[in-house]
């Protein structure tokens, strides 16, 4: 990465959080670029050089929390897409220690990040986002597990909504529950095993 490079690099990052810290206080619709230029510590016209307005600012922001999210994965995760065939069936089950692990503990180190994702799902593009995991990772995977085509939005709905949900509840109390807890109580909801501790 060049000096520039890395410049724009350090720029875009500022703007990310200072967009951020603005959507915790208000709407996206009544944040203005003279707000964000301001948190961020840039001014106007290097806002403009990079973006035309705070909506694609926001679509970068959006990029940027994934990215943030995949560096809890490992290299070796980050090329689960477009790799699916070569995998084993038993590799293709996402609700293990190894994939929950990194997943739950973004979210509790970034409860902020995630609460604003979730908050702002169609302004923040997520379901363009989502939809891209539908196509190149949840439908190649159901494919390998024989699911017919015509059940999949069904399935997949039914596994999203369901680990959403719990891990929606554990934000709201602060993450306060282990993290083994959780993986524990997802897995014996999806898989249908009871290790739950009492």
């Amino acid at each position: 990465m060049n000096k520039n490079q890395s410049k724009y690099f350090n720029t875009a990052i500022r703007m990310d959080e200072a967009l951020l810290q603005l959507l915790e206080r208000k709407d996206f619709e009544y944040i203005t670029v003279k707000e964000i230029c301001d948190t961020a510590g840039v001014n106007r016209s290097t806002f403009y050089l990079h973006y035309q307005n705070t909506a694609d600012l926001l679509k970068e922001t959006t990029e940027y929390i994934l990215r943030k999210h995949f560096e809890y994965f490992g290299a070796e995760k980050t090329g689960l897409k477009g790799g699916i065939d070569k995998l084993e069936r038993k590799e293709l089950i996402f609700v293990t220690h190894e994939y929950m692990v990194p997943y739950l503990t973004f979210i509790k180190e970034n409860r902020r990040l995630f609460s604003l994702a979730i908050k702002h799902f169609h302004i923040m593009n997520m379901d363009k986002v989502y939809g891209e995991m539908f196509k190149y990772i949840f439908e190649p995977v159901m494919s390998r597990f024989e699911v017919p085509p015509q059940q999949r939005p069904y399935v997949i709905k039914f596994y999203l909504t369901g680990v959403f949900a719990i891990v929606m509840e554990w934000i709201n109390n602060n993450c306060a529950d282990e993290i083994e807890l959780i993986i524990k109580t997802i897995d014996g909801c999806v898989l249908g095993e009871r290790r739950i501790e009492k």
